[in-house]
């Protein structure tokens, strides 16, 4: 653990400025002032006083560190219109590749017998979670590769797993030493490569960050003493944020691991305020829900609430459903068997669905300890790709319209951009007419199907809906097709 850096005229500007409060929540953690840096010495790279930045941002801010104030901030517009994007869970828990991302927990937390077992059957004793670390080498991981994928399965942002419950950075933070990918394991920086690889094709990059650490000695020690004390978000969370977001300035944050202390104890507000006033990334950062036991579905830019969210009615607030194609795990599972992956017709009916309710949609991946990601996540993400490629125009920056689904005789799902309607019909039909019931005809109605290159032809029903004549439909995997319906209401 690096030691923070105290000077007596840090301090003196810290009286100057802060209240008590601010003094006592927030030690030196870093300067920025290249004065100060040269009168510090030992410091030998960018650190920051969250305290002085915290308590300068109050006297100008238009962002208080509380909930209120927080809360009214605009979501930036891109997210809302992005509605696709890529969650990445990459870290040690890849090596054992067995049960979940949550592996060290289940093994040495629970003791849960299948991981017991696991271990005891292929590993020496005194093997230690450590120990799986330089296995995580990352040989074969190409950020451009990735980029590639991403960009061809249609997505508008990626999320990497930048730490997780397990503690490991997946860059040389310097608050997790000889934890992190540039100390041990590949000796590289996953986060930078692959923040500049997706960057080059102007797609936004985001960053997992968990709050807590199941086995960190400061989390536990504050746990015991019922949150009552600060050791860990001082020493280790908001300084290591502080450095996430000043060296890679991430479109986005998702915050995780929150649950077991409140939002005072992480000093949420106080984080986000200096997000939105004072960061490099405040007018254009997003970020979800995630900051305090009692927060999600109610604080923060948009509600992941819990995961694989599935409201049956519209949100009031904006929202994402973050859903694995792994069913089982969100990290890689060396015995994940078919059975366990969504297929593409469901991943398609899911990201549908979300996105006529006014989510968005983040698919999850598990890359491997070698950095490669399995082939039927490629296959999955490809063909997602090519179904976007023809139906994006009623994906991308729509709305929900005043009627979000009906039962014909399949499912229909509708969205809307400007004056236009989109009928998703998830399934293939199998008669050439086709009913819909919600909308309601004028003259001046047109109806295509996406993807096709003349209108089709359509009778008005009373006192709603129409009937379509379908054309010869091709036979995607993805088993969705788009009417666009102009001139509704």
């Amino acid at each position: 653990m690096i030691k923070s850096c105290y000077h007596k005229e840090v301090f003196k500007t810290l009286r100057m400025n802060c209240s008590h409060r601010f003094q006592r929540l927030h030690p030196v953690v870093c300067l920025r002032n290249k004065t100060a840096l040269e009168k510090m010495g030992s410091c030998n790279w960018i650190l920051c006083v969250m305290s002085l930045l915290l308590c300068m941002s109050q006297m100008t801010a238009m962002y208080t560190p509380d909930w209120d104030s927080i809360d009214s901030r605009p979501l930036p517009k891109w997210y809302d219109e992005a509605k696709v994007g890529i969650f990445v869970h990459w870290g040690v828990f890849s090596v054992p590749g067995f049960g979940s991302e949550w592996f060290w927990w289940s093994w040495q937390g629970a003791k849960s017998p299948p991981y017991v077992d696991f271990m005891s059957k292929n590993y020496p004793p005194g093997f230690t979670y450590a120990d799986f670390a330089p296995e995580f080498r990352a040989i074969f991981f190409d950020p451009n590769e990735w980029a590639d994928l991403f960009e061809a399965s249609g997505a508008k942002y990626v999320v990497l797993t930048t730490k997780h419950h397990e503690g490991f950075t997946n860059w040389g933070s310097p608050f997790s030493w000889n934890w992190n990918s540039v100390d041990t394991g590949p000796h590289r920086d996953l986060t930078g490569e692959l923040g500049d690889a997706i960057r080059k094709k102007s797609l936004h990059y985001g960053v997992y960050n968990s709050l807590f650490e199941w086995f960190n000695p400061m989390y536990l020690s504050d746990k015991k003493n019922g949150f009552k004390t600060q050791e860990f978000p001082r020493n280790k969370i908001l300084p290591e944020l502080y450095n996430l977001v000043v060296r890679y300035k991430p479109d986005l944050i998702w915050s995780d691991g929150d649950w077991e202390a409140p939002d005072t104890y992480w000093n949420s507000t106080e984080f986000l305020a200096w997000l939105y006033n004072d960061s490099p990334v405040k007018d254009v950062v997003v970020t979800n829900d995630r900051w305090g036991a009692g927060c999600y579905c109610k604080h923060g830019g948009y509600y992941n609430c819990a995961d694989k969210f599935t409201p049956e009615t519209i949100p009031k607030h904006k929202w994402e459903k973050c859903q694995s194609i792994d069913m089982q795990s969100w990290g890689y599972r060396r015995n994940m068997k078919l059975q366990d992956l969504m297929d593409l017709p469901a991943i398609i009916k899911d990201l549908v669905y979300v996105v006529a309710f006014g989510g968005n949609y983040l698919l999850n991946v598990g890359p491997t300890p070698d950095g490669m990601i399995p082939v039927v996540f490629q296959e999955r993400l490809t063909g997602l790709g090519g179904w976007l490629k023809v139906n994006g125009e009623a994906i991308y920056a729509t709305k929900p319209w005043r009627v979000q689904t009906e039962n014909s005789t399949l499912t229909v799902w509708y969205t809307s951009k400007d004056s236009n309607v989109y009928a998703i019909i998830v399934g293939k039909p199998t008669e050439n007419l086709f009913q819909i019931s919600a909308p309601v005809t004028t003259k001046s109605t047109v109806v295509t199907m996406l993807g096709m290159p003349t209108p089709l032809q359509w009778n008005a029903l009373q006192p709603a809906g129409l009937v379509v004549l379908l054309p010869k439909i091709p036979d995607p995997p993805g088993q969705a097709w788009t009417l666009k319906l102009e001139g509704v209401s």
